[in-house]
């Protein structure tokens, strides 16, 4: 009788698992979130195996559609020339640079990754960009111009150094 009310109560958890507590299944994640994190286990893997950052990276920027090849490979060169010390490896399936203690400062996001019509350059929260109670921590990106290009180099610097020369 005891391996019945075990072979119960254990149907009843799980359930219990499958459900909200509105009763309904449970979506999950979406198809995007489910290759993120797929991605993000290669990456921590790659880690454990010392794999070399700057081949990652240029190798998931070879992978990308255009115009986010071209904008990635160009956000790369202004990141590497603004923040030497910046370590490129990926993160999430996407380009990032991170400090020396490992944690990642900027990233880049293809808007072909998430099916947006535009990619994102943002900042993690490594990044010193601390301006007042409030302060931009990602960017939309259509096109890189002079000018965009420019600002981005002036807030990486920033994010690194904490001088405020975003302005």
């Amino acid at each position: 009788m005891n391996q019945d009310k075990r072979t119960t109560k254990r149907a009843a958890l799980k359930s219990a698992k499958d459900t909200t507590a509105t009763g309904k299944a449970s979506k999950g994640f979406t198809d995007e979130e489910k290759a993120a994190m797929k991605e993000r286990a290669k990456e921590l893997k790659a880690e454990a195996e010392k794999a070399d950052g700057v081949s990652a990276l240029l190798a998931k920027i070879a992978e990308m559609p255009e115009p986010d090849r071209t904008m990635a490979r160009r956000l790369h060169t202004i990141i590497k020339a603004s923040a030497p010390a910046l370590s490129p490896k990926t993160w999430y399936g996407m380009p990032a640079y991170a400090n020396q203690d490992g944690k990642v400062v900027c990233f880049f996001q293809s808007a072909h990754k998430f099916n947006a019509r535009y990619a994102t350059f943002g900042f993690s929260d490594a990044a010193k960009l601390d301006e007042g109670a409030m302060w931009s921590t990602s960017f939309a990106l259509k096109e890189l111009t002079a000018a965009e290009e420019a600002r981005i180099s002036a807030l990486v610097k920033k994010a690194v150094n904490g001088i405020n020369r975003a302005r």
